[in-house]
């Protein structure tokens, strides 16, 4: 059978999470999921997200690009890393213990 071409949109997302100052919409295409997080200044995964999830450490992977503002990573090994617009961003799971956005 033929691969079939596919297209959704944001505005339309099969799933939406809000969380403490943000949220992050979800759309799948192929089997892949991708999502675009809103958040606001002063977000921290360790206080908005982590007390929902209940994991020490943010579990998902993420290839991320960046549209606006600025975020600082924390890594469980102690590295760090701060990306801004048009940065692209690749994590492993598992390693990510703090996120902060600082501004947008």
């Amino acid at each position: 059978m033929a691969a079939t071409m596919q297209s959704k949109s944001f505005t339309r997302a099969d799933e939406t999470r809000r969380f403490e100052k943000g949220q992050v919409e979800l759309v799948t295409l192929g089997g892949v999921t991708f999502g675009r997080a809103t958040l606001e200044p002063g977000w921290r995964w360790s206080t908005c997200v982590k007390p929902l999830v209940g994991t020490r450490s943010c579990t998902a992977p993420h290839l991320q690009y960046h549209l606006s503002g600025r975020l600082h990573v924390v890594m469980d090994d102690g590295r760090e890393g701060e990306f801004v617009a048009g940065d692209v961003f690749w994590c492993p799971r598992a390693t990510m213990r703090g996120w902060s956005a600082t501004s947008r």
